[in-house]
């Protein structure tokens, strides 16, 4: 992936993650995991669990121009079986003092361009409906919903403690994969 210039008119920049971002993208996605909106996590793994899970072609930040991490996404695999090879499940946060500035959409759109690069074919994910800025968000990337996965799951840290949460699926095909 191309990084995005720091310009004039847009001082944020995607650039490719590496350890040096970790700390801060820790942070984000603490800030993600204490909404109880955002993911079933329960604290941010440790980067070399983060980076041995998530492919470095398809990790992105968010800086501003001091270089501060405003937002992040990221893919897993879902399989080590080979059929699944071109399927992925991503994540992606952005700092609450970024919000509404088209991080976000951004982010996933560095993700949705290095996947394609890849012959990646289908991208997934699972959003807590109350997450509605995330699945708009999504649809406005040509993400589906595939269906609602209903009590996947319950919550064990923060807000949402005890609860049993809803997940809704999304996913997006690749129209370059031929799929």
């Amino acid at each position: 992936m191309a990084d995005t210039p720091i310009s004039a008119e847009d001082p944020t920049a995607i650039i490719s993650m590496t350890e040096a971002h970790w700390p801060e993208v820790a942070a984000v996605f603490e800030t993600g995991i204490a909404t109880g909106h955002a993911t079933f996590e329960t604290e941010a793994p440790t980067w070399e669990a983060f980076s041995a899970a998530r492919p470095a072609e398809h990790r992105h930040v968010a800086v501003d121009a001091a270089g501060r991490v405003l937002g992040w996404t990221a893919v897993s695999p879902i399989s080590t079986r080979a059929v699944y090879a071109g399927v992925v499940e991503h994540g992606l946060y952005v700092h609450p003092d970024a919000r509404g500035r088209g991080i976000g959409p951004r982010l996933l759109q560095a993700l949705i361009n290095s996947t394609e690069e890849a012959g990646i074919w289908t991208i997934q994910s699972g959003i807590f409906p109350e997450n509605t800025v995330s699945l708009a968000v999504h649809e406005a990337a040509r993400f589906r919903v595939v269906g609602t996965r209903e009590r996947l799951g319950r919550m064990r840290v923060g807000p949402m403690a005890g609860q049993w949460r809803d997940v809704v699926l999304v996913e997006r095909r690749s129209a370059l994969a031929g799929v």
